[in-house]
C-alpha cells in the first residue's frame, strides 16, 4: 500500500514539474511585467491543481492502457501475417483518432467562421458553413489515415523514411504555389493539430510494436516516423481542399 501511494505521489509530482515552467512564466509576466495581481487567485490556483491532476491522470492512462494496447495489437496483427489488415488498421486508427481530436474540432470551427465572415460561401455557393467545417475535418482525418497506412507499409517493406519525407515536402512546396493564400496558413498549422494528445500515443505504440515484431526491423530505426507522416499529409490535403473551395491562388 505504501509503495503504491509513493508511486502515485511521484507521478503527481512529476506532472507538477512538467507544468511548473508554464506557471513560472505566467506568474513572472503577471507580477513583474504587467505588475498586477492575479484577478482571482483562488480560482487560478484551483485551475493549476486541475491541470496537474489532469496531466497526471492522462499520463497514467497512456502508461497503463494506450501504449500497451497499441503495441499488443501491432504484435497480434504481425503474428496474424496479414499485411492488408495491419495497413487497414493503421488507416482506421489514424482516421478515428484525428476525427476525435478536440483541437481539430476547434480549429475547423474557427476556420469555417473566418471563411464565412470573408463571404466565401455567399460568393460561390458551392459549400455551406457546416459543409466547410465537416469537409475540413474529414479531409484532415483522411489524410492522417492514409499517412499512417503508408507509414505501416513502409515499416513492413523496410523502405527508407527520408525518401518519403523529402518527396512529401516537394509536393507541399508545389501545392503552396497553386494554393489560395486564404488556406496556406491553416494548411501548415493542420500538421500540428493532428499530432496531439490522442493521436501521438496510439500511433507511436503501433509503430514501435510493429517494428519490434517483424524480423529484420529495428524499432529505433523503423518504429518511429509515423508521426512525421501524420504531420506532413494534412498540409498537402488541406491545400487541395482550399483549391477546391477558393480556386487556385497562382
Amino acid at each position: 500500500m505504501n509503495s503504491t501511494l509513493k508511486y502515485l505521489l511521484d507521478k503527481i509530482f512529476s506532472a507538477f514539474k512538467d507544468v511548473l515552467p508554464i506557471i513560472i512564466i505566467i506568474a513572472f509576466f503577471q507580477l513583474f511585467v504587467i505588475q498586477k495581481p492575479f484577478p482571482d487567485l483562488p480560482q487560478t490556483l484551483f485551475g493549476v491543481f486541475l491541470v496537474v491532476m489532469g496531466l497526471f491522470i492522462f499520463i497514467m492512462g497512456l502508461e497503463s492502457a494506450l501504449f500497451p494496447v497499441g503495441e499488443q495489437m501491432a504484435l497480434q496483427f504481425a503474428k496474424k501475417g496479414s499485411a492488408f489488415w495491419v495497413i487497414f488498421f493503421g488507416f482506421a486508427l489514424g482516421f478515428s483518432t484525428t476525427i476525435a481530436e478536440p483541437a481539430l474540432t476547434v480549429i475547423a470551427g474557427k476556420a469555417g467562421q473566418m471563411a464565412s465572415d470573408s463571404g466565401v460561401f455567399e460568393e460561390d455557393g458551392i459549400m455551406t458553413l457546416d459543409g466547410y467545417i465537416l469537409g475540413l475535418r474529414l479531409t484532415i482525418a483522411l489524410s492522417v489515415g492514409l499517412a499512417i497506412a503508408l507509414g505501416v507499409l513502409r515499416i513492413l517493406k523496410g523502405w527508407p523514411l527520408p525518401f518519403f519525407i523529402i518527396s512529401g515536402y516537394v509536393l507541399i512546396i508545389l501545392a503552396t504555389v497553386f494554393a489560395p493564400p486564404e488556406i496556406i496558413g491553416l494548411a501548415y498549422d493542420s500538421g500540428g493539430i493532428t499530432t496531439s494528445t490522442i493521436t501521438v500515443p496510439l500511433v507511436t505504440a503501433l509503430g514501435l510494436g510493429l517494428a519490434s515484431s517483424i524480423r529484420g526491423r529495428n524499432p529505433v530505426l523503423d518504429g518511429f516516423g509515423l508521426i512525421a507522416f501524420a504531420s506532413l499529409t494534412p498540409i498537402l490535403f488541406v491545400m487541395l481542399f482550399g483549391i477546391f473551395v477558393y480556386g487556385t491562388g497562382a
